[in-house]
């Protein structure tokens, strides 16, 4: 077999891009939309890069005729969204808001009659801010809102959407944002509280699979996104594979044992002690109600190899010199994408693999003829996808990959200092300029192969 044919995928294999409500819409004041946590920490002096914020970001809000045409120009059939809590339910808990749903209505129906297949995703860390003055993701009450708001986007798109994702990366939107305050809502909780919080979030996603199952049409799909902390083997053979393995096992067990092995792990409850969190009876069924596929999100990784005590392994430093990407947490480690999946599969018996997001950010110049010349990206992209085709390859059930992100947007604390798009955007006149890295992916689509 040689090089072309191996880095071939199935003809069923999906190929689209990703992007999330608050970092591209803008609109934040428009029909009826409400402020969401992320509103109110753009204007904390510190938090967000220049104090940016996502008022306007891409103004996807107006412009999504002119992004739709864009992916088709682009070959992407496959598009993942994500809807704005504070846009459909102002208030979080509180009536709904028929301009919000009129405005996914239209955008959902455009995509189809674009050919393009809308992947939903019910919440991208746009809490309402009504909600967080009732104690956010702190109260049992933000999970019950969340199946409300759930119950009612499923019940409005659910005739259309197919593919549903139902939150994403719990530990981004819990843990960064109430324990360390580096996302909105921005605070510094105690252990106790952030576990609790964390399982708050989890019970959302539950009540959002049984929403989809009741409302949406027969056949569709609904999972998690997730974003794993991944051991990657220093070495690729057994001993480091089960030190990574066990790396997997220990750094995921909050967020994901409870969706797939329907209880948290004794030794983590245990190690909680006093700070567990508390469950309610049939918590624990709702939170694993059974899914269609796990979502990925995979951008990096950790060298690990295996350690003779008890914890089994060691975390590997990287050198001054190790490859990055524009941000100070995103090493270039593309073995991260194919172990991320078969740990996965291997450690819960995941049915469906979907990478929901992969990419990276590089410091883009726009050259005087237009053009973006970012093969650090196209690199970036294209030794990340090697590895999916391995995983492939290997019987592992990749069904499908979305690019984060089809274009420059609102990256949270970081504001729009940091580019993650496949396309450019110039923020001040609102153009849209695919990179070289876009006609790359255009042709891995149109070939079906990693080129």
């Amino acid at each position: 077999m040689n090089d072309v044919d191996s880095y071939r995928f199935p003809s069923d294999f999906f190929w689209g891009a990703a992007t999330a409500a608050y970092q591209i819409e803008g609109a934040a004041g428009e029909d009826g939309r409400r402020p969401s946590v992320w509103d109110t920490f753009c204007r904390i002096p510190g938090k967000v890069f220049s104090e940016h914020d996502g008022s306007v970001a891409c103004d996807h809000y107006h412009l999504f005729p002119q992004d739709i045409e864009l992916m088709k120009s682009l070959d992407i059939r496959h598009y993942r969204l994500s809807i704005a809590w504070p846009r459909v339910i102002p208030d979080g808990d509180g009536s709904v808001n028929r301009k919000g749903l009129d405005f996914y209505d239209r955008l959902i129906d455009a995509l189809l009659d674009a050919g393009i297949t809308p992947y939903v995703t019910l919440y991208h860390w746009d809490l309402p801010q009504a909600l967080e003055d009732k104690g956010g993701w702190r109260s049992r009450r933000t999970a019950l809102a969340f199946d409300r708001y759930a119950r009612t986007v499923v019940q409005r798109l659910g005739s259309r959407v197919k593919n549903w994702f139902t939150v994403n990366e719990i530990v981004c939107f819990t843990k960064l944002a109430y324990e360390l305050g580096v996302h909105a809502p921005g605070v510094k909780e105690p252990p106790k509280i952030v576990n609790q919080i964390v399982h708050h979030a989890l019970l959302a996603h539950g009540l959002a699979v049984r929403a989809v199952r009741e409302f949406a049409q027969p056949g569709s799909l609904v999972g998690l996104v997730a974003n794993p902390s991944v051991g990657v083997p220093a070495i690729e053979r057994p001993d480091h594979i089960a030190a990574s393995r066990l790396f997997w096992d220990r750094e995921n067990a909050q967020c994901l044992a409870p969706v797939f092995l329907k209880a948290y792990p004794d030794w983590w409850l245990a190690e909680q002690g006093p700070d567990a969190p508390i469950t309610e009876p049939g918590d624990l069924d709702i939170i694993a109600s059974p899914t269609d596929f796990l979502g990925l999100n995979i951008y990096s990784g950790t060298f690990v190899q295996p350690r003779e005590d008890s914890e089994g392994y060691t975390p590997l430093p990287l050198s001054a010199q190790y490859p990055k990407a524009d941000l100070a947490w995103l090493n270039v480690m593309p073995q991260a994408l194919y172990w991320g999946i078969r740990h996965a599969v291997e450690a819960y018996g995941v049915e469906s693999v979907y990478v929901t997001e992969n990419g990276a950010a590089y410091a883009d110049r726009l050259l005087p003829d237009d053009t973006i010349l970012d093969l650090d990206r196209r690199e970036y992209l294209r030794n990340y996808l090697i590895q999916v085709q391995r995983a492939v390859a290997e019987g592992f059930p990749v069904k499908g990959y979305f690019a984060w992100s089809l274009m420059d947007n609102f990256e949270w604390a970081e504001g729009y200092s940091k580019r993650f798009g496949i396309v450019y955007t110039d923020f001040l006149t609102q153009r849209r300029i695919p990179k070289l890295s876009a006609r790359w992916y255009s042709e891995v689509i149109r070939q079906n192969r990693v080129v």
